[in-house]
């Protein structure tokens, strides 16, 4: 099997002060809306503290992603390292490429994470918008390309973003799901259904949580599980953060 390259996410140097001080109780609200079944612990993405059994998942590491015909995985390989550094869904001609981050235990990054993608497709000439989504807000960012005539154009990517329990996963929708909500809502549901598996070791915020290739030794693959394509290096736009 033959992986593309992809280009190693920045990190912080040091962890975020303050980071074991938070003296209101941040579950608090989780709580509530658990009770309510509302909130992320409910509709998903989840943590694996928060699933019943892993069978069924095809097992990347530090992601869970559950099966579903016509689904299709592309791994990104840093070439420096060669280790697994996202993962790119493809469905019914659109992608959605994941990657997750260890989080402070007290609070979440993805708003943070929204300025910087700002400020850096601003840099390469593009803009962005922030507009509400089912995660909560989004970013939908339009970069040049030029067209193979020659003349300018855009292309267009949505980024969603969710805080979980000391991790933050980030989706990056192309094709013509960042433009079309209708066009999204398979791969918006697969992102729902995402497991991640943070692991206790202390680990920096924005540090990425390690993926690996599926194992082996497994006796079966679950059931419907996704082909895995020989990849191809993903758009610059999902290099930003």
């Amino acid at each position: 099997m033959v992986f593309g390259r992809g280009k190693k996410a920045k990190k912080d140097q040091a962890a975020e002060p303050g980071e074991t001080l938070e003296t209101a109780d941040p579950d608090s609200a989780d709580s509530a809306d658990r009770e309510a079944g509302t909130g992320r612990e409910a509709t998903g993405p989840f943590d694996v503290s928060e699933i019943d059994s892993t069978n069924g998942y095809v097992d990347l590491g530090a992601l869970l992603i559950a099966p579903t015909e016509g689904l299709q995985l592309r791994l990104e390989v840093e070439e420096a390292t060669q280790r697994v550094v996202a993962v790119t869904m493809d469905l019914d001609g659109s992608s959605l490429q994941l990657q997750a981050f260890a989080a402070p235990r007290s609070e979440g990054l993805w708003d943070e994470i929204r300025e910087q993608i700002g400020q850096s497709v601003g840099s390469q000439g593009g803009q962005v918008e922030e507009v509400p989504g089912a995660f909560g807000t989004e970013l939908v960012a339009k970069l040049p390309s030029g067209t193979g005539d020659g003349a300018g154009g855009y292309r267009v990517a949505r980024f969603i973003g969710v805080d979980g329990p000391r991790w933050f996963l980030r989706g990056v929708l192309g094709g013509e799901a960042a433009i079309n909500r209708d066009a999204a809502a398979n791969l918006e549901a697969l992102f729902r259904q995402i497991v991640v598996v943070r692991g206790e070791s202390p680990m920096p915020p924005r540090d990425l949580l390690q993926l690996r290739l599926p194992k082996d030794s497994a006796p079966q693959a679950p059931q419907g599980a996704p082909d895995f394509q020989q990849p191809e290096r993903g758009p610059e736009i999902t290099q930003i953060g």
